[in-house]
């Protein structure tokens, strides 16, 4: 209880759930991925015959993104109410797009997760409604037929950006939250930290688009 009441300790908490959330983004990724080779429908089979393991994971998953959240948005309230007045002259030059926004782009994701869910797992929207007794059914034609529509896709692709601005700060702010970066790995960090957050950018939004454009059909 002393470490979760300490601003220190409420970091590093938001830092490893953070980092565990960017697991599951990989892992995602590759999964969706194999859309590209006719695939998907034998992953989703595969992750539905594992049946009780995966409404777990789903609800560790609920957990950590609940975590990560609360602490986020209370860590984003301690600091700007340690600073109740903006500064005659702005000093803060280290401060980014990425990092000025992270309590926007994680609300941003909070509500797209709640979509991201009613849409391809509840199957609530009409554009997926007639899949919604099929599960998982034909996961490749629902996916295409989906983003065939424009505005579904463009959501999705924001809903990237948000991700990717998220992570451009939120993986090097890790390490430097949990004290492992100096002024030699800094640097590197930094770089690999960024260009994960562009690359899981382009793998997400390349299904949608891809789709948008016929290339997948």
């Amino acid at each position: 209880m002393n470490f979760l009441q300490s601003s220190v300790g409420r970091k590093v908490l938001m830092a490893i759930t953070g980092q565990l959330m960017v697991l599951f983004v990989i892992v995602h990724l590759l999964g969706n991925s194999t859309i590209f080779i006719g695939l998907i429908n034998a992953y989703a089979e595969h992750l539905h015959s594992l049946g009780p393991f995966v409404w777990v994971f789903r609800l560790m998953m609920l957990a950590l993104v609940l975590i990560h959240a609360f602490f986020g948005i209370q860590v984003t309230l301690e600091n700007r109410a340690a600073t109740p007045t903006k500064y005659a002259v702005n000093r803060t030059l280290k401060v980014t797009l990425a990092s000025s926004s992270m309590i926007w782009t994680g609300l941003i994701l909070a509500c797209f997760i709640v979509y991201h869910l009613c849409h391809f797992t509840a199957r609530l929207t009409s554009d997926v409604a007639k899949y919604a007794n099929d599960v998982p059914g034909n996961v490749y034609g629902m996916v295409t037929a989906s983003f065939q529509h424009g505005l579904i896709a463009f959501v999705y692709v924001a809903a990237m950006f948000a991700l990717c601005l998220h992570l451009y700060h939120g993986i090097q702010s890790f390490f430097q939250t949990m004290g492992w970066n100096n002024d030699t790995s800094l640097p590197i960090i930094s770089t690999v930290g960024r260009a994960l957050a562009v690359l899981f950018l382009l793998g997400y939004s390349s299904i949608p688009v891809f789709i948008l454009a016929g290339i997948l059909s």
